[in-house]
């Protein structure tokens, strides 16, 4: 990268950022390597070949993470004569391309939702020990928060780029001080031709994210959905066929406000922003809660939320990251509960996977190329296998109860 933290120009070149002895060591932690793994965009951009060359004689495999395989059809990577190529992609993504691919030889491996973490599992299944995240900002954003990447190289070139879009070697982790900066530990620092390179080791990531249960475990919350035919049904602007299921649609849910008194909230995003300032003794938090509660929309509200807790952290209650999970579940069961039609519209999903299309929110949404933890389509999918839970035992009671009617009737 650049002095100023830049992999690439505003328009995307990137060739050549380090300096050829830099580009050698790269070749050679390849060849180190039992794997390279880089998203969707970087073959797009950069069409890669990912080999090992001046680096000695392993090649290491190359992976490619795209969930909507939104790939070229011609590209250096899919030349599998010297090395394999894999895809991981999300589940029913582009059958069509999958066909193509694998007429080149190149295998691709479908997963339910596709993150970092799966696939690193997977690859180690597969005897693969030591892999190299060669990715962009956003993937590598997502691997780092998912705890697999150990070691860090940064390669840092004396060049200054500029510019308020060119992009950035790691993307959004979720932080908003200081405090929370992961820190290398054992660094060290070698200059490599006009280049310095930075190396050290990453202090596991904190979990600062509540657990609820991953794909793996979703067959056992919803028996619905099955490993091998799910279909994937995306959402994500509320136009869309399935953009109820937004957190940005205009249904007004009735739930407690900050006095415990039951309030219409006009959105479930209203009542998310809401609850970050919700128990804070502060003039200002309260001030914040209260525009939120009074925001013409769900666009404005999301604004208002995540510019304070952005640029006044200290407004937001200590425990929101344990608990924002469990007050997203409780907006969404008043909404689909309220409201039949969500409610049936929710249902008819049966066996499907549900996945937010945000390509910015590594948290609730899928991502760009399936790096997001999905965390609002897990707790939809959540609702639907109580939903239907629940229709089912009702269905009993209601069968119980007319055959016990039927039995009186009879009796003399």
């Amino acid at each position: 990268m650049t002095l100023d933290g830049k992999i690439a120009t505003s328009s995307g070149h990137a060739s050549w950022i380090s300096s050829k002895k830099s580009r050698t060591r790269v070749f050679e932690l390849r060849g180190r390597s039992d794997a390279v793994i880089v998203g969707g965009n970087t073959v797009r951009q950069d069409n890669p070949r990912l080999t090992a060359r001046h680096g000695g004689g392993h090649l290491p495999q190359r992976i490619v993470m795209s969930k909507s395989l939104d790939l070229p059809e011609v590209a250096n990577l899919w030349d599998v004569t010297e090395v394999p190529t894999m895809v991981a992609t999300q589940r029913g993504a582009k059958r069509s391309f999958q066909k193509l691919l694998a007429s080149k030889g190149v295998e691709v491996v479908e997963f339910e939702i596709l993150n970092p973490k799966v696939v690193m599992e997977y690859l180690y299944d597969r005897g693969c020990l030591s892999v190299l995240w060669e990715c962009g900002g956003t993937l590598a954003a997502s691997a780092i928060s998912s705890g697999i990447v150990h070691k860090v190289h940064a390669f840092v070139a004396p060049k200054i780029i500029g510019g308020k879009n060119a992009p950035s070697p790691v993307g959004e982790l979720g932080m908003v001080e200081m405090s929370q900066a992961l820190e290398l530990i054992d660094v060290q620092y070698e200059q490599v031709g006009p280049d310095m390179l930075v190396s050290g080791f990453l202090h596991p990531v904190p979990d600062l994210t509540p657990v609820i249960p991953s794909m793996d475990e979703t067959s056992a919350i919803d028996p619905t959905v099955s490993p091998y035919e799910a279909s994937i049904i995306f959402f994500y602007k509320t136009w869309d066929p399935y953009g109820a299921f937004s957190n940005f649609s205009l249904h007004p849910i009735c739930l407690p406000d900050e006095n415990g008194d039951n309030y219409s909230w006009p959105s479930v995003e209203h009542y998310y922003q809401a609850y970050k300032f919700v128990g804070l003794d502060d003039p200002a938090a309260r001030n914040c809660l209260k525009e939120i509660k009074n925001a013409k929309s769900p666009e404005e509200a999301a604004r208002l939320g995540r510019k304070t807790q952005r640029q006044r952290p200290d407004l937001v209650r200590s425990d929101w990251e344990s608990v924002k999970t469990d007050i997203m579940y409780r907006a969404l069961k008043c909404k689909f509960s309220t409201y039949p039609n969500l409610n049936s519209m929710l249902v008819s999903t049966v066996g499907s996977v549900l996945v937010e299309a945000s390509p910015h929110d590594l948290f609730w949404g899928g991502g760009r190329d399936g790096e997001g933890l999905n965390y609002l389509g897990r707790l939809l999918m959540q609702l639907r296998s109580e939903f239907l839970s629940d229709s089912k035992s009702n269905a009993a009671d209601n069968s119980t109860r007319r055959q016990e009617g039927n039995e009186v009737r009879k009796s003399p």
